[in-house]
Order: structure tokens, then C-alpha cells, then sequence
């Protein structure tokens, strides 16, 4: 039998409503991650942002402007508002019973010259968070991702874990995008679906597991 975990991206504070990265509505997830998190997974982990103040993808250290683009060390690299700095409160977890659920977190873009939008890998594939061996080490060979945001940290944890030879599901209904551009939330799931992922609903996730009890 498979055995399952489900990974939360990034859920947290900074990104809901009154954080410093705040994602329009990202907080209309919470709900659906709370239940999502009821259901009878062997594993339930999570990813947290976690940068130094000096990161490289924000912007203010370059005296630029949210949403531009620089080239450092030859990658190109988006920039965006000052978020998840370690140890401030913006980086904790949001509110809600799924916090109790959670077995290991795993962090992320914690190195200064490299951003990590992956639950597995930096951006440029220089190291591991830890996740995989994690995963692999369990014999859990069934994804379920959900968490923020779905155009950028959910579709590379995805992308990465099909390539890694994970069975993935993406729970459409606990994601949320930026959507910097019109319809980018829509295009990341295609090409998510393109690359091998299934999409499910907290719905579908539901009957799934309770049919292999």
C-alpha cells in the first residue's frame, strides 16, 4: 500500500492579509488547510520561508522595486518585498489547527545568495532542504501539496517531486496564487498537470484516503 504525506508550502503569517508579503485573499485557504489536515495522511510536514534579512530577493537590498528582475550570479531572479525573516513573527506559521498536525518543517531560502522557492531545493539545485531523504526514508511514496503560493512555491515543490519519482496530487482548493500576471495561478497548473501532477479537491483527497482505511 502507498503511503501518503501531505506537504504544506508556506503557510504562513507574511503572507495572509496584514503580512508584509500579504497575498490577495491567501488567507481563503485556511479553512480548507485546517480539514485537509483532519484526514488520515501517514505524514503531515510543511515548509516555512525562512531568510536572512540580507536576502538576495529582496528588493529594498537593491534599491529597486517590488515585481522587477536582476541577474545575480547569472540567474535571474525576481524581487520581491522583505518576508519570512527568521525568527520575526511574519515567518510563523499561520493560525489554525493544522499547526498541531505538523510532524517536521522543513526550511527554505536560507541562504543570502540563492532564493528557494522548492520544498526540496534551492532554485538553482545546489542543495537540499532535507525533504526527499525525509520522504524516502519512510517508504512515503504518495505527495498531497497544497499551501501558497500556487504560481511559484507550490508549482516547484511539484515540479520537483514528480522529478524525484513521487506520486503527486495538488489539492486545487488548498492553493492560492500571486498572480503577479494575469492568469500565471492558471498556467502553473497546466503546465503542474503537464509534468505529471493530478489535480484534486479537498473533496476528492477525502474519499481517496478514507477508500484505503
Amino acid at each position: 500500500m502507498n503511503k501518503t504525506a501531505l506537504i504544506l508550502v508556506d503557510i504562513q503569517k507574511d503572507f495572509l492579509p496584514g503580512g508584509a508579503f500579504a497575498i490577495p485573499n491567501g488567507d481563503v485557504i485556511l479553512p480548507v488547510i485546517n480539514q485537509l489536515a483532519s484526514l488520515p495522511f501517514d505524514n503531515i510536514l510543511a515548509s516555512k520561508d525562512w531568510h536572512p534579512q540580507n536576502h538576495v530577493s529582496f528588493a529594498i537590498n537593491h534599491n529597486k522595486s517590488v515585481g522587477e528582475k536582476i541577474i545575480h550570479e547569472y540567474v535571474e531572479q525576481i524581487l520581491w518585498p522583505v518576508h519570512c525573516v527568521q525568527e520575526s513573527p511574519g515567518a510563523e506559521f499561520a493560525e489554525g489547527s493544522f499547526t498541531t498536525k505538523i510532524l517536521k518543517s522543513f526550511l527554505k531560502g536560507t541562504d543570502t545568495n540563492i532564493d528557494s522557492y522548492s520544498t526540496f531545493f534551492d532554485n538553482q539545485h545546489k542543495k537540499s532542504t532535507g525533504l526527499s531523504e525525509y520522504l524516502k526514508k519512510r517508504g512515503i511514496n504518495e505527495l498531497y501539496i497544497a499551501g501558497l503560493a500556487t504560481d511559484y512555491c507550490v508549482k516547484y515543490s511539484v515540479l520537483d517531486a514528480i522529478n524525484l519519482g513521487f506520486d503527486v496530487f495538488v489539492v486545487k482548493d488548498a492553493c492560492h496564487g500571486i498572480d503577479l500576471h494575469s492568469k500565471d495561478s492558471e498556467k502553473a497548473l497546466a503546465q503542474m498537470v503537464d509534468s505529471g501532477a493530478i489535480l484534486m479537491s479537498l473533496q476528492d483527497v477525502s474519499k481517496r484516503l478514507c477508500s484505503k482505511e
